[in-house]
């Protein structure tokens, strides 16, 4: 033998081993005493391990069990009886054709008499697993016999047929068996394995057609459920044959061309519901055996009808209302309280799968009829609604969305529960929105329907009571309609008009409804003001004006939040914050032209500071100064000017003039209030400057001045002018080593920066705990200066 390891360090290894070995075999034989001396005391000592101890008699029933551990006796015997098996086997196949068929049916008869009489031995000494090894070598030379009557004996018979009728033979002497012998589990599951086949090989056999499987299948499945009630391991079969037989008569009833072609079908699947009803009558648990009844019988009546109404997609799009209304009655079986529970919740089940299978065909077409004007934004107001539109008139989408909601509704108020309610809501709205259009009226019918539809959702998130999730719903609805009544109306310029200043005039009374909940009317709000806005962009394009110049218009919407301030109630801040959106997109609008631009910000400004005067709205006094900031520089830029600080001098000297008296009268005043703005008004115009200026001497200027500012900022522990200070002269000293840097890194290997980053993340994580600590030091000094 090979071995990795030098003889004598395996030899020693071994040692040890056998050293270790020894140490816990002395210390099993001493636990082994102990607990024999241990139980002398108690009572009579057991035999020891393997000394062949007296078998247990098992009773008539075999229920005697094996011991915890196999002793000699078991092992023979199951190795007997094995090696038995085997050379049956071998014996089977390979010295089968030296024999005369006396001879071999002879053998045959023998082994397979002993291997299903040994059981009846190993049982009553309680040798129950091994009996049950013996018993399935049994029950497999069973099958070898019957393969070796057919091969021999009857060659010339139909293989299907045979196999039919020997499975038929096998289960009962198998069920026989396994009745005579309690003890064994394997005969009878092994029996009603066997019991599956007879009737659809026979079916194959006769060439009964797709048809007949169905209905052999189905004749198994009965059997099989009568079977479970008191062999409940039946029932694992009659679930699975029944739902094969379900599914071949679904299959034939959908392939029929005709009527009279799918009565036969039909009959399958009716019969595959009572079936399926009649098990859950007499189960209580077998809720499931009532849905399959209920959707079998749904299609059943579907299949009939669908040779009818395949002649195009319009009648096609009514075989989904007549499964709806053959599905959605069951609903309202519920609450017939004579019926069994499992078989009311069962068919109300299958009803209700009916009912959501059929809301999801009919609103993958309503999503596509809503998506519908999505293409009118690629020609606004070109009116080409009518020659465009998509969608042949289809009728029955609509009609099933709104028996969905119907039966949905039903549905909540009869369990209590809301989330049939939510569900009512939108199938309702889905239905009613998107019927004008996929009934093909025209665009003004198209348009009030819809505006209609939206009102009353928008209606209904304001006013429901109860469920928050049926506001929420309404609400979603509602939104969802004004966007696709919105996009639907730009198709025309009357149209955009009048249907956007209704939605702006509900949006507005809704949000003035102060019953709502706050939620509901500030999200009126917020589309109240973006439909204003809308119209004010759609006024200055229908005027012909140049798009810069459809900033001023749109200016109106925050000058309007502004004035109405607190008249807006517990609406005002999102109507001004929506208002702020829109004077965003003045100044986007403007933004093509310099010269509109610095007026829209100029007026913006004015706006803010108009807003600015009341107490609770002073810190918009910053967005006023930085937008007249703002309007100023791009009118200096615009007029050429390449020196600001000939500007922003004359304003930071009276203003930090003016921050040293505030800081005198009130001393704890912030330093951001005092010195801030003055600040700011020259070194930030400066920075930019000296960014775009290759000369030196106004970085230089720059630099000198922020460092004074930063050096007097913390002589004076003075927060804004250290900070403002030490960021432009850092920025300043960063514009004019750039091109240094850039020189350095394009002079070194490519392999340096990435080592000197990796290096300075090492330094940085070893000492991170203390840079974390300096950090939070430096942050709290900052924090502590005015």
């Amino acid at each position: 033998m090979n071995s990795p390891l030098p003889p004598a360090e395996e030899l020693a290894l071994i040692d040890r081993e056998l050293a270790q070995l020894d140490s816990r075999r002395l210390y099993l034989l001493a636990r082994r005493d102990w607990l024999l001396r241990l139980l002398q005391q108690s009572g009579p000592a057991p035999a020891p391990w393997g000394a062949g101890a007296p078998a247990v008699a098992a009773g008539p029933a075999g229920s005697g069990q094996d011991a915890s551990a196999p002793g000699a006796q078991n092992v023979l015997l199951t190795l007997g009886a094995v090696l038995l098996a085997v050379a049956a086997l071998a014996f089977t196949l390979v010295s089968w054709g030296s024999m005369g068929i006396g001879g071999r049916a002879a053998v045959l008869s023998a082994v397979t008499a002993a291997a299903l009489g040994a059981p009846f031995l190993l049982l009553r000494r309680g040798l129950r697993s091994t009996a049950e090894s013996v018993a399935a070598v049994g029950l497999l030379l069973t099958v070898l016999d019957a393969y070796a009557v057919h091969a021999v004996g009857m060659p010339g018979t139909d293989g299907t047929a045979y196999t039919a009728a020997a499975a038929t033979v096998l289960a009962a002497g198998w069920a026989g068996y396994g009745a005579a012998l309690r003890g064994l589990r394997l005969p009878l599951p092994a029996a009603l394995a066997a019991a599956q086949l007879p009737l659809p090989l026979a079916a194959l056999a006769a060439e009964a057609g797709p048809s007949g499987l169905g209905w052999a299948l189905l004749v198994t499945a009965a059997l099989d459920a009568a079977l479970a009630a008191r062999f409940r391991p039946a029932a694992i079969p009659a679930a699975v044959l029944g739902g094969l037989a379900l599914l071949t008569g679904a299959a034939q009833s959908w392939a029929a061309d005709s009527a009279a072609q799918t009565l036969a079908p039909a009959a399958l699947l009716l019969a595959g519901a009572a079936l399926g009803v009649a098990v859950a009558w007499r189960e209580p648990r077998a809720t499931a055996a009532a849905v399959a009844g209920a959707l079998a019988a749904v299609v059943a009546v579907g299949g009939v009808a669908r040779p009818a109404l395949t002649g195009s997609a319009r009648e096609a799009a009514w075989l989904l209302v007549v499964h709806l209304l053959a599905g959605l009655p069951l609903v309202a079986l519920v609450r017939v309280p004579v019926l069994p529970r499992a078989v009311r919740r069962g068919l109300a089940g299958g009803g209700a799968l009916v009912g959501a299978a059929g809301a999801v065909v009919a609103g993958a077409v309503a999503v596509l009829a809503l998506l519908a004007p999505v293409r009118v934004l690629g020609e606004v107001w070109a009116a080409t609604t009518p020659a465009a539109m998509p969608y042949a008139p289809v009728v029955a989408v609509p009609v099933a969305l709104l028996l969905t909601a119907g039966a949905a509704w039903w549905l909540s108020r009869a369990l209590g529960r809301s989330e049939g309610t939510v569900a009512a809501v939108v199938l309702a709205w889905a239905g009613l929105f998107t019927a004008p259009v996929l009934l093909g009226l025209p665009v003004a019918v198209v348009l009030v329907v819809q505006l209609a539809v939206t009102a009353a959702a928008g209606a209904l998130a304001l006013r429901a009571a109860g469920a928050r999730g049926v506001r929420i719903a309404a609400a979603v609805c509602a939104l969802t309609g004004a966007a696709g009544v919105s996009l639907g109306a730009l198709d025309g310029r009357a149209a955009t008009f009048a249907v956007w200043g209704l939605l702006g005039a509900g949006c507005a009374a809704g949000a003035a409804y102060g019953a709502a909940p706050r939620r509901v009317r500030s999200g009126a709000a917020v589309c109240a003001v973006g439909y204003t806005t809308g119209l004010l962009v759609a006024a200055a394009a229908a005027s012909d004006l140049a798009v810069v110049r459809w900033a001023l218009p749109v200016l109106a919407v925050p000058a309007l939040a502004a004035a109405l301030g607190p008249r807006l109630g517990g609406v005002r801040l999102p109507v001004e914050i929506a208002a702020a959106c829109s004077g965003g997109l003045a100044v986007v609008l403007a933004a093509a032209d310099p010269s509109w631009l610095a007026l829209v910000l100029a007026l913006a400004g004015v706006i803010c500071a108009a807003a600015a005067v009341r107490p609770e709205r002073r810190a918009l006094s910053w967005a006023a100064g930085a937008l007249f900031a703002a309007a100023t520089w791009i009118r200096l830029a615009q007029a050429g000017v390449t020196a600001p600080e000939a500007y922003t001098l004359p304003v930071t000297v009276p203003a930090l003039v003016v921050g040293v008296l505030r800081r005198r009268r009130d001393p704890a005043a912030s330093s951001w209030t005092a010195y801030g703005p003055g600040l700011a008004a020259t070194l930030l115009p400066s920075l930019i400057a000296a960014w775009g200026d290759p000369g030196w001497p106004r970085p230089l200027l720059l630099g000198l001045a922020a460092l004074a500012v930063t050096l007097l900022g913390a002589h004076r522990r003075l927060q804004a002018p250290l900070l403002l200070g030490g960021a432009v002269l850092a920025a300043v000293a960063l514009h004019e080593l750039a091109p240094y840097v850039a020189q350095v890194a394009g002079a070194l290997p490519r392999w340096v920066p990435p080592a000197l980053a990796g290096l300075l993340l090492l330094a940085v994580g070893a000492t991170y705990e203390k840079r974390l600590r300096d950090a939070r030091r430096l942050r709290d000094a900052i924090a502590r200066l005015r």
